[in-house]
């Protein structure tokens, strides 16, 4: 099976998260730095809706500016535009796998779909 990980290596849950995942027998890990090579809105509109979540779910609060830009009471295409445009609104680490697609946070929920 293949599983991609939103990462951001600075993150203590996401490098958790990799590590698990990297230590998944028979497990292709591919890892996106998403700071670096930001996901489309597109590819995050579909990582929401297969995570269940919505998109202001998904929004990075703590470190950004989403608040005083009132991201999480704005509409979907408005915070997907603003992830896609300035990565760092996203929240990580985002893990897709074909059972699914999952925020990780905590890191053991990346296990729902491994």
């Amino acid at each position: 099976m293949k599983a991609t990980i939103w990462h951001n290596p600075n993150c203590g849950t996401s490098r958790k998260t990799l590590a698990i995942l990297q230590q998944t027998p028979d497990l292709d890990v591919e890892v996106v730095e998403y700071l670096k090579t930001a996901p489309s809105a597109e590819k995050l509109a579909q990582l929401y809706r297969d995570a269940g979540i919505t998109p202001q779910a998904g929004l990075r609060i703590r470190g950004t500016d989403a608040l005083e830009r009132r991201l999480p009471d704005a509409d979907d295409a408005t915070v997907l535009a603003a992830m896609a445009a300035e990565p760092s609104l996203i929240e990580r680490p985002l893990v897709e796998t074909d059972k699914g697609a999952r925020l990780c946070r905590p890191q053991d929920k990346v296990h729902e779909i491994l």
